[in-house]
């Protein structure tokens, strides 16, 4: 995905130096249209480069001041108040548009503190000549990722981990606690990574190089912040709410952009639909949708999209996503730095053709998570049949680790460590291929939950009202699961145990298969039951998949190769495990995730760098 890379000591190596940045920048390169460039400062020790989508905020680095004397680069979006740029021009600045060129300006007026303006997700590197001083920073949840690594004579960063380990040797070995952290929880927790010796910067950081002096490692933002702030009653809370949604929604339309809205059949998404201000026909909408029929969020969106006179189009998962799944999955790995494991190769995949739409994409994504409460993931018990016994144990710490940082405020586990730990891996391949914008991480919004009474953090109530008080067509369609704002009792019940029956349906006949369903649906292969259920709900069929179109693939990479050898694996139990789903009789579709998520990982980042 676009970014940032550098690297900063007190004298430059010129020669070397300038080789090592452009090994960084070409591990960022994903795509030909993708801007870039380097940037030095001798006499502060820096060395540095970018990559960006064409057109986007980011897109005119390195930005300077009018003097010359300081210098921005700078990789995300920033939210803020239009009005920012013709303050600034009053005040003398040349400031050209809304872009990321106006951030130095606001450096100018601001010093440092120009930081706890800026709204949205991004990383930076801020060179001051006049006061010899540079500053590294990211955005108070740290969904602008900062991979580091720390030297006695050197300070190497990026946006992505494969920059660092192109021209780090010594980073290039997993570390066996974080990668059982990555099979027990689906990430790595507290700001550590896959890779030994590399670090993230935690979010909200402004870290200080000055030439000849230790890093000044500071936080300009303080979750206690918002952590302090007064409860509000119910109705002071949703006055608040409604006012605080309505106010920050236009500052993602900015004014001739391409923007794209990818709609499903839940809240999240037809609240931002119900309040959008947006002439007819002018926001595309879509769905991502299967090959078995089309899923309820296909059937609702496209139901959505009519009622605000808006277009819609399904972007379906088919047969030419299987044939290209080796080399999408591959690709996600690599994007993601080994984040996002092989199921993510469809987003990589519905992402590339959502570009073709709008290279921007505006979605409901932490909708639920920010208004709700949702906590998108939890540890799962490594499998015995799979992994070595001290892995196992391994897998047991990382349980025990996931206790201890949930402990606390739900607002603040979700905001600062569920989105930046576990979030930002699908998001990594999304922001790969387009623009992502999601207003429920908006700073104003996620300040305000902090208020919220218990009450109004559970059940729909809320988000149903808001979306009937925006656009009462929206209010009247139900979700995805039955709801509706004004329930008809016993139809609207019926509709949501209806619901609620396919969805479990659904999970029971792919991921969620149990071993003893499995043994029965074996014998009924022929029958080929599965179409009964799959694509109600999900438009991604692994479990199947897996066994069927994909098991030469999966047989290529994991039997017979240097896969059954590596530390974390149990023997040669890996080849039992994937004979017993090929054939159907047990389901060990997460287990098939995890091995080839982790020799990709070791192939890929490891030992091809």
């Amino acid at each position: 995905m676009p970014g940032i890379t550098g690297i900063i000591r007190k004298h430059l190596r010129a020669t070397t130096d300038d080789r090592r940045m452009d090994a960084m920048l070409k591990c960022m390169l994903h795509d030909g249209s993708y801007a870039s460039g380097k940037h030095f400062q001798a006499r502060l020790g820096v060395c540095s480069g970018w990559t960006a989508h064409p057109g986007s905020f980011s897109d005119c680095m390195p930005v300077w001041n009018e003097a010359r004397d300081i210098v921005l680069l700078f990789t995300g979006e920033h939210f803020g108040d239009p009005g920012d740029c013709a303050r600034l021009r009053a005040k003398g600045h040349q400031c050209t548009g809304e872009d990321a060129s106006q951030l130095v300006h606001l450096y100018e007026e601001f010093g440092m503190g120009f930081l706890q303006k800026l709204n949205g997700w991004f990383s930076g590197l801020l060179l001051d000549m006049r006061q010899r001083k540079s500053f590294l920073f990211n955005d108070r949840y740290g969904l602008g990722r900062l991979y580091y690594h720390e030297a006695a004579d050197s300070f190497y960063f990026s946006s992505e981990a494969k920059s660092l380990l192109s021209v780090l040797p010594s980073t290039r070995q997993l570390d066996a606690p974080s990668l059982a952290e990555f099979c027990s929880c689906g990430c790595v927790l507290q700001n550590r990574t896959l890779f030994s010796g590399i670090s993230l910067l935690p979010g909200g950081s402004l870290w200080t190089f000055s030439p000849g002096e230790p890093i000044q490692k500071e936080l300009y933002f303080q979750r206690e912040t918002w952590e302090c702030q007064p409860i509000l009653n119910e109705r002071e809370y949703y006055l608040k709410l409604k006012e605080t949604f309505r106010a920050i929604l236009p500052r993602y339309f900015r004014e001739g952009e391409q923007i794209g809205m990818s709609l499903t059949g839940g809240l999240d998404g037809r609240l931002i639909l119900a309040w959008a201000d947006c002439q007819p026909g002018t926001l595309p909408c879509y769905t991502f949708g299967g090959s078995y029929r089309d899923c309820a969020d296909v059937q609702l969106a496209r139901k959505l999209a009519k009622a605000c006179q808006q277009p819609h189009q399904t972007i379906s998962v088919e047969g030419a996503f299987l044939g290209q799944f080796p080399a999408l999955a591959e690709k996600t790995v690599y994007l993601s730095d080994g984040a996002m494991d092989v199921s993510g190769a469809v987003e990589l995949y519905v992402n590339r053709l959502a570009k073709q739409i709008a290279p921007i994409r505006l979605t409901g994504n932490y909708g639920s998570e920010i208004l709700r409460g949702n906590i998108a993931f939890k540890p799962r018990p490594l499998s015995t049949a799979l992994y070595d016994p001290e892995f196992i144990r391994l897998g047991e710490a990382a349980a025990e680790n996931y206790a201890s940082q949930k402990r606390g405020r739900t607002a603040s586990f979700i905001a600062f460590k569920q989105v930046p730990w576990h979030h930002y891996a699908r998001l990594s391949v999304e922001q790969s291929q387009i623009t992502l914008r999601a207003p429920y991480l908006d700073n104003d919004l996620v300040a305000l939950i902090y208020q919220a009474p218990d009450l109004a953090l559970k059940g729909t109530d809320v988000a149903l009202r808001l979306i009937v008080e925006g656009n009462a067509a929206l209010g009247q369609i139900p979700t995805d699961r039955g709801l509706i704002h004004r329930p008809v009792p016993v139809l609207t019940r019926a509709r949501q145990l209806y619901q609620e029956l396919t969805v479990r349906a659904e999970y029971a006949y792919d991921y969620g298969m149990p071993q003893w369903l499995a043994r029965i649906d074996q014998h009924l292969k022929p029958l080929r039951l599965e179409r009964l259920y799959l694509g109600r709900h999900k438009f991604y069929h692994y479990r199947v998949w897996y066994r069927d179109q994909l098991a030469a693939y999966v047989k290529e990479m994991l039997i017979g190769s240097t896969a059954q050898s590596r530390f974390y694996l149990r023997g040669n139990s890996l080849e039992t495990l994937l004979c017993n789903h090929f054939s159907g009789a047990q389901n060990y579709t997460l287990q098939i995730h995890q091995a080839l998520t982790c020799e990709l990982i070791q192939r890929q980042l490891i030992e091809t760098n």
